[in-house]
């Protein structure tokens, strides 16, 4: 009997996946646990492997299509088994009863191609939606699948919504199962501008994050008139159609944007739309950490298995400035500054692609308890990881302050997007030998140098503080020791 194959969920409020890639084809035989397809979904890229040996049968969702996690795409056959001549798939079931309860959405802007998701089409070319008035308000009773999906919208669509006080619940989604899209939102907001709907029963706050409040040890001063979530922008827009970049003439390629590309594009955007970017740089001495790193490779190399590179020095240094300076390892929810107790490093990896890099950013977890072997083996770990696509959703989520190193690609400096919720991004330039005028005598010396940038959220982080805080990264570089190396 054939084993179906089916959509994983990478997560837990991960309700869908799209499939990039099959990695072998229809009769090709495949060993259990060999990969057999690549996803991508909002969180994190992955292979997946096959459930069984056996030989690929049907494949029936394909490459740039969206279905729901649990659908089957594909099956594996047994040896010597055939191909049942008809094969139920649950992706073309799903659509066919979507097709029929498809609600008409509310007049704007149709969805943009490929903004939340690329199409999903086959058979009909209908994507199932829920049935009801779209709006949140059907009947009584614990939320269904489809209406956790359209809450779970993309983080630029959330964050439109939180800037206008607008409850997504409210809107009439036209994305996959009635997930609001970020066209729905926007014309929701400019219907809303000209009165031709009506705005949310009243402003809402951001919703409660899952873990607790912090704890508040003193009493609070008096609320302020204006809050913080008041001081971005008053309304955003709803953008027309984009004019088109090139003439009839002009010799172009169109391509869609990968899912990747999409999410991080949405990421940024939504980035510079909440906080108020401020970059400082500063040059720091790097040639006591060289030379320990150079004398201590070989043997740091046979005693951990792990490649002494600059990033646990680097990362060392950054948790002693969060330590001392905590508002760098913070994040906004209103009007209220969130102070994070667990040092959760993001680091920036590049992952090659056919045209260009995208970006993935794993998270070190309480990094402030590893020691330099125990960073070192985090970091090279869950680089490795993210280049080979074997990162889970989880892996990449929880991080409280993040270091990009462009300078392995030879970058002097860089100001960097903050990676949100975030308040704060460490960039590191490019490490290289520069003539220096040292010594209490000014004499002209060669050193080990690079440009380090710092950017901050100006609202709750100000100049001063955040050079302060690079004052401590700079103190522990120049001047690294750690008992663990000789």
């Amino acid at each position: 009997m054939p084993i179906d194959v089916i959509m994983p969920q990478m997560g837990e409020s991960i309700a869908e996946g799209t499939l990039v890639k099959w990695l072998k084809k229809p009769g090709d035989h495949v060993e259990r646990d060999e990969n057999l397809f690549e996803i991508s979904t909002d969180k994190v890229d992955a292979e997946i492997p096959s459930p069984s040996a056996g030989t690929l049968g049907e494949i029936l969702v394909q490459e740039g299509q969206t279905v729901e996690v649990g659908t089957v795409v594909a099956t594996i056959l047994a040896a010597g088994e055939a191909q049942p001549a008809a094969a139920p798939a649950k992706a073309a079931s799903s659509q066919a009863d979507g097709s029929a309860q498809r609600s008409v959405s509310s007049p704007g802007p149709a969805a943009e191609p490929s903004a939340e998701r690329p199409a999903a089409e086959s058979g009909s070319g209908q994507v199932a939606v829920t049935s009801g008035d779209g709006a949140g308000n059907g009947a009584a009773g614990p939320a269904t699948k489809e209406e956790l999906r359209r809450t779970r919208s993309s983080p630029l669509v959330r964050n439109i919504a939180r800037e206008h006080g607008i409850d997504i619940s409210q809107i009439r989604g036209s994305g996959l199962s009635g997930r609001v899209t970020k066209g729905d939102i926007l014309a929701y907001v400019e219907r809303q501008g000209a009165g031709g709907a009506p705005a949310a029963a009243e402003p809402q706050r951001a919703p409660e994050p899952a873990r607790a409040e912090p704890a508040r040890t003193e009493p609070r001063e008096p609320a302020r008139t204006v809050p913080i979530e008041r001081l971005e922008p008053a309304a955003v827009a709803a953008p027309g159609p984009a004019p088109r970049p090139f003439g009839d003439s002009d010799r172009v390629e169109l391509e869609p944007m990968s899912i990747m590309r999409q999410r991080i594009a949405e990421h940024m955007i939504a980035s510079r739309r909440t906080s108020a970017h401020v970059t400082s740089f500063f040059e720091i001495d790097m040639t006591r950490v060289d030379e320990q790193r150079r004398r201590n490779k070989e043997s740091f190399l046979a005693d951990s298995g792990v490649k002494l590179t600059f990033m646990p020095f680097i990362i060392k240094a950054l948790i002693a400035g969060v330590k001392e300076w905590p508002i760098l390892n913070a994040s906004v929810w209103n009007d209220q500054i969130v102070f994070k107790r667990d040092i959760n490093v993001g680091i920036a990896v590049a992952l090659q692609q056919e045209r260009g890099f995208g970006l993935l950013v794993p998270v070190i977890r309480h990094a402030d308890e590893l020691s330099l072997v125990g960073l070192a083996r985090a970091a090279n770990d869950l680089a490795e990881r993210a280049r080979t696509k074997k990162l889970s959703p989880d892996e990449v989520q929880g991080g409280t302050i993040t270091i990009t190193n462009p300078g392995v690609f030879g970058s002097l400096a860089g100001t960097p997007i903050i990676n949100q919720p975030q308040v704060a991004i460490l960039g590191v330039g490019a490490i290289e030998k520069r003539v220096k005028v040292v010594g209490p005598n000014d004499s002209i010396g060669v050193r080990t140098c690079a440009y380090f940038s710092i950017s901050y959220d100006h609202r709750v982080v100000d100049g001063a503080t955040a050079d302060h805080f690079m004052l401590v990264v700079k103190d522990r570089l120049e001047n690294f020791s750690d008992p663990s190396l000789k």
